[in-house]
């Protein structure tokens, strides 16, 4: 079967096949077949499936570059992975969706589908959780959005709170006071919050509070009303530590839960907080689930390689 596609922009065509025809070239190579390219029109031959595969992604290709997002290798690869898997997969098309943190002038864009429909679910429902290995931007993303929610003053508050968890090293043993014990669970939500708002912001909010970055003990007995607020490594919540936690809940508030259920360090048969609301709360109005997998991974591509050799119990 044979089939083209004609872009009208150069500089869209050029954006759709890669620098040095790198995107056409892995399409060639994931779904077996040719491409060749004339002028700006693109024309695709090999077996039916494998042309309409390959359409449907030049397709989404394009609308892509249409809405001014940049298409990386990581993206492409991405794109093309899922939907060769899924061929109804939405694709690209809300791969467009940016949060744009005002203050510094930031564009936090999705590197994948994945990312865009959790920005998407987050956007639209009270209570979102996510479930997914490390590495998929899970917090990084809440952590973006409740920015951005704060700084345009959609919510008067930006409420971070961890699980303190001892893994292997007791607290009591570590130097300083409980806030210096404490510190270094909090630290990867510091890092976040770093790397979306200058020092002087920060330390700004928090001295009106407005920014509270806190263990999750902390949440017990309050009513979080006109914030967003996120629990971040809520695998290691107790199933009462997650009751509570979802009973704060405050008029005209939003509520992001994240965790790993693969990286839990409760005591043994200790049953997890996340794992257990994942299981009754599901299809409840209003509460979102997004889930990742070891393809969302946007870290080190190593990463990927590794949670995939420990799935498949090889390292």
């Amino acid at each position: 079967m044979t089939a083209s596609i004609t872009i009208d922009e150069t500089s869209q065509f050029t954006a759709v096949c890669g620098c040095h025809d790198t995107h056409i070239k892995r399409i060639e190579a994931l779904c077996g077949l040719e491409i060749f390219a004339k002028g700006t029109t693109l024309t695709l031959r090999g077996e039916t499936g494998s042309v309409h595969s390959a359409r449907g992604i030049l397709e989404e290709l394009l609308a892509l570059t249409r809405s001014d997002v940049l298409l990386d290798e990581y993206k492409v690869e991405q794109l093309i992975q899922r939907k060769l898997e899924d061929p109804a997969y939405p694709g690209g098309k809300t791969l467009s969706k940016k949060i744009k943190i005002p203050r510094n002038g930031r564009h936090i864009v999705p590197k994948n589908p994945a990312q865009a429909e959790y920005i998407e679910k987050m956007e639209t429902h009270d209570i979102t959780f996510t479930a997914g290995p490390a590495g998929t931007g899970k917090s990084y993303l809440a952590v973006a959005l409740g920015v951005f929610y704060l700084v345009t003053e959609r919510y008067e508050r930006l409420i971070l709170t961890r699980p303190v968890v001892e893994a292997g090293e007791s607290l009591g043993f570590l130097p300083g006071d409980f806030e210096a014990k404490i510190s270094p669970y909090m630290r990867p939500l510091y890092d976040a919050l770093n790397h979306m708002l200058p020092y002087e912001a920060i330390k700004r909010y928090d001295e009106e509070d407005r920014i509270e970055v806190a263990p999750l003990a902390y949440m017990r007995g309050r009513t979080l009303s006109n914030a967003f607020i996120i629990l971040d490594e809520a695998q290691n919540t107790t199933v009462a530590q997650m009751k509570m936690f979802l009973s704060r809940l405050g008029e005209n508030s939003k509520m992001v839960i994240t965790g790993d259920i693969t990286q839990i360090d409760l005591p043994k048969n200790t049953q997890s907080g996340l794992v257990h609301a994942l299981s009754i709360l599901a299809g409840i109005s209003g509460i979102a689930l997004q889930e990742f997998d070891r393809r969302d991974v946007v870290r080190h591509p190593l990463v990927r390689d590794v949670l995939a050799a420990y799935e498949s119990g090889k390292a």
